[in-house]
C-alpha cells in the first residue's frame, strides 16, 4: 500500500498495489495495522455505505457535530472528485480543503478523519461510491456547509448544472457553519 500525503497533514491518500494478469485483478482493499500506522491512531469502523450517484451530482459537505465521523472512502465504479473541509477550529489548516479524484481505474482511498466536513462531485456517466465509518449515522447530530461557498472556494469539476439536494442547496455557508 502507498500512501500519499495531501495539503492536510491528516487527510491521507491511500494507493493499494494492484496485481493484474489476464484473468484480472486482484489488491488488498484495506489492512487494519497498515492502516493504525499510519493515521497514527486507534480506529474501528462500525458502518459501511454505498451509494449511487449520477454525473455532475454534488453530495455534501457532511458531517456530524456530535458522533463525529472519520471515512475512509472510495469509488468502486466511474469517477468522483472527493472534497474533505477541516473545520477544526483549532487547527493550522481551519477552513481548508483538499480534493482527490478517486475513480475504479486509480482505486484509491481518502481518510477523511472526525472533524472534517466532506463531499463529492460525479465526474463520469455515474459513480458507486463507498465509505466505512467511525461512527453510526446520527439524523439529528448531521449537518452540512453549502457546497459552492464561495469563502471555502472549491474548485468543483462540474460541467453544467450541479445535482444537489433540497437540503444541501438549503445548507448554511461556511461562516454559519458549527465546527468543532
Amino acid at each position: 500500500m502507498n500512501v500519499l500525503d495531501t495539503a492536510i497533514p491528516d487527510v491521507k491518500i491511500f494507493e493499494p498495489k494492484v496485481f493484474t494478469d489476464a484473468r484480472g485483478f486482484f489488491f488488498e482493499s484495506f489492512n487494519h495495522k497498515v492502516f493504525e500506522e499510519v493515521i497514527g491512531a486507534s480506529v474501528t469502523f462500525v458502518q459501511d455505505n454505498h451509494s449511487k450517484s449520477l454525473r455532475n451530482v454534488v453530495r455534501g459537505l457532511h458531517y456530524q457535530i456530535s458522533h463525529a465521523q472519520g471515512k475512509l472512502v472510495r469509488v468502486v465504479a466511474g469517477e468522483a472528485f472527493d472534497v474533505a473541509v477541516d473545520i477544526r477550529r483549532s487547527s493550522p489548516t481551519f477552513g481548508k480543503w483538499v480534493g482527490v479524484t478517486l475513480s475504479a481505474d486509480n482505486k484509491r482511498q481518502l481518510w477523511v478523519p472526525e472533524g472534517f466536513a466532506h463531499g463529492f462531485v460525479v465526474t463520469s456517466e455515474s459513480a458507486e461510491f463507498l465509505y466505512k465509518t467511525t461512527d453510526y449515522w446520527y439524523s439529528d447530530a448531521e449537518r452540512a456547509i453549502k457546497w459552492d461557498d464561495p469563502t471555502l472556494a472549491i474548485e468543483w469539476p462540474v460541467t453544467g448544472n450541479a445535482l444537489v439536494s433540497t437540503k444541501d442547496a438549503a445548507a448554511p455557508a461556511f461562516a454559519n457553519a458549527e465546527y468543532f
